[in-house]
C-alpha cells in the first residue's frame, strides 16, 4: 500500500497515509469510489453525516460547527488529508477551518475543499465565458463558486441557481422521480456552454443532467475531475504516489444508517462496501 513520509518534530516516519472524505450524506460516496478506484494505496475513512443532512438549507454557524465536529473526528481516527466533499461545507466553512483551526491544532495536516477544482475544471473547459452553477441554497447564497471563478478569470459570466429539493431525492434514493425538478432549475439558465453541478450529491443525476441540457454544455461533475487533482497536490506536496500493494484500508461510517443508504452504497460498489453507524462526540472546547 502507499506509503507517506509525515514529518513530525523532526522525525520522518513512514507509514500508510489515511485519507478522510467527509460528506454531509450520501453524495460523497461517489468521491469515495472514484478515489478508491484511481489511488487505490491509500487507507480511507469516509464519513456520512446523514442524520443531519442536508446542510444545503442550514445557517452557516451551525454548518461550520458540523464540520469541525467531522473534522476533528477524522484527525481523531489518524487521518494525515482531510477531503471536504460536501460542496455546502466547503462554502461555509472551509476557509475559517484552514485559517485558524488547523494552525493551532493540527499544523502538520491538511483539509481540502471540492470548489476549486470544480472552478478550475469549468474555466479551462468554457468556450463562451458562460458557467452555470447548481448547487443548493447556501452554496449559491455564499457566492463561493462566483468568488473563485472570477479569480481565475475576471470575465467569465457565472448563473448561479439553488436546487434545494435535489439533496432529499438522492438521500431517500428517489432518483426517478428528480426530472420535474431538474426540468424546473435547468430552465433558469440561459446561454451557458458549462455547467458545475455544485452539489456531491448532483453526480447521482449526471446522465439526467447530461441527457437534458444537451451535448452543447459540459457538464463538470467533481467525482470525475477530483481523482486526478488529488494525485497531483499529492505529488506537488512530497506524497508518496507508489502504492506498495493494491488496495489500502477503507471504512465507511455514517451518522443514520437507513435502508435507502444501504441500498444507494451497495448499488455504487456493486455489493462490496460496509457501512457502520456512529454517533459522533461532542466537539472538544480547545478545537476551534
Amino acid at each position: 500500500m502507499a506509503r507517506s513520509r509525515m514529518r513530525r518534530h523532526g522525525t520522518i516516519y513512514n507509514r500508510p497515509m489515511k485519507i478522510g472524505i467527509f460528506d454531509s450524506g450520501l453524495g460523497g460516496l461517489l468521491i469515495a469510489h472514484s478515489l478508491l478506484s484511481s489511488l487505490p494505496g491509500h487507507d480511507y475513512l469516509y464519513l456520512g453525516d446523514t442524520a443531519r443532512v442536508p446542510y444545503g438549507n442550514r445557517q452557516q454557524p451551525d454548518i461550520y460547527g458540523f464540520t469541525l465536529q467531522a473534522v476533528d473526528y477524522l484527525f481523531d481516527q489518524g487521518c494525515d488529508l482531510i477531503v471536504i466533499a460536501c460542496n455546502t461545507a466547503s462554502a461555509e466553512a472551509l476557509r475559517r477551518i484552514q485559517r485558524e483551526y488547523l494552525p493551532s491544532r493540527h499544523p502538520d495536516k491538511r483539509v481540502l475543499g471540492v470548489l476549486i477544482p470544480a472552478a478550475e475544471a469549468a474555466v479551462s473547459a468554457t468556450k463562451t465565458g458562460r458557467v452555470g452553477v447548481l448547487a443548493t441554497v447556501s452554496t449559491v447564497s455564499s457566492g463561493a463558486f462566483t468568488r473563485e471563478l472570477l479569480k481565475l478569470n475576471p470575465a467569465i459570466e457565472v448563473q448561479s441557481v439553488a436546487a434545494p429539493l435535489l439533496v432529499p431525492l438522492v438521500e431517500s434514493d428517489s432518483i426517478a422521480e428528480a426530472s420535474p425538478a431538474l426540468d424546473t432549475y435547468l430552465a433558469k439558465f440561459t446561454d451557458i456552454d458549462t455547467l458545475i453541478l455544485g452539489c456531491t450529491h448532483y453526480p447521482y443525476l449526471k446522465s439526467m443532467i447530461r441527457h437534458k441540457v444537451g451535448h452543447s454544455v459540459k457538464v463538470i461533475t467533481q467525482d470525475e475531475i477530483l481523482p486526478d487533482k488529488l494525485a497531483d497536490y499529492l505529488e506537488r506536496h512530497d506524497r508518496d504516489m507508489g502504492p506498495a500493494s493494491p488496495d489500502g484500508r477503507r471504512q465507511f461510517l455514517l451518522t443514520r444508517l437507513t435502508p435507502g443508504s444501504l441500498a444507494i452504497a451497495r448499488r455504487l460498489f456493486a455489493g462490496r462496501i460496509e457501512l457502520s453507524e456512529i454517533k459522533l462526540p461532542d466537539r472538544k472546547p480547545h478545537s476551534g
